[in-house]
């Protein structure tokens, strides 16, 4: 089992940065593959990012390619989420994920462990 807790979210401007976090607990992170998600108001949950859990192959969402980066660091159980050149549609919660299987997958019911989410606004 991990648990998994996000931060670095807050208020900023169109065009600005923002670095999230998510640290994972218990020694097995490094099993796992990672993902962040995000939700906005009365939308689904979608996805935005994943990584592998070895070889730091990563995938996208095409409306964030090129902005967003996903990283991973294992020896500090941690994963994030680099978002430059941020839109007002970017704003939402955003959650990160665990996958135990450790494959990378864009859809939200291969993921195992969610966190509780950390809200991202973008002002236009």
């Amino acid at each position: 089992q991990v648990q998994l807790v996000e931060s670095g979210g807050g208020l900023v401007q169109a065009g600005g940065s923002l670095r999230l976090s998510c640290a994972a607990s218990g020694r097995t992170f490094s099993t796992y593959a990672m993902g962040w998600f995000r939700q906005a108001p009365g939308q689904e949950r979608e996805f935005v990012a994943a990584i592998n859990r070895s070889d730091g192959t990563t995938y996208y969402a095409d409306s964030v390619t090129g902005r967003f980066t996903i990283s991973r660091d294992n020896a500090k159980n941690t994963v994030y989420l680099q978002m430059n050149s941020l839109k007002p549609e970017d704003s939402a919660v955003y959650y990160c994920a665990a996958n135990a299987a450790g494959w990378v997958s864009r859809l939200l019911r291969t993921y195992d462990y969610w966190g509780q989410g950390t809200q991202v606004t973008v002002s236009s």
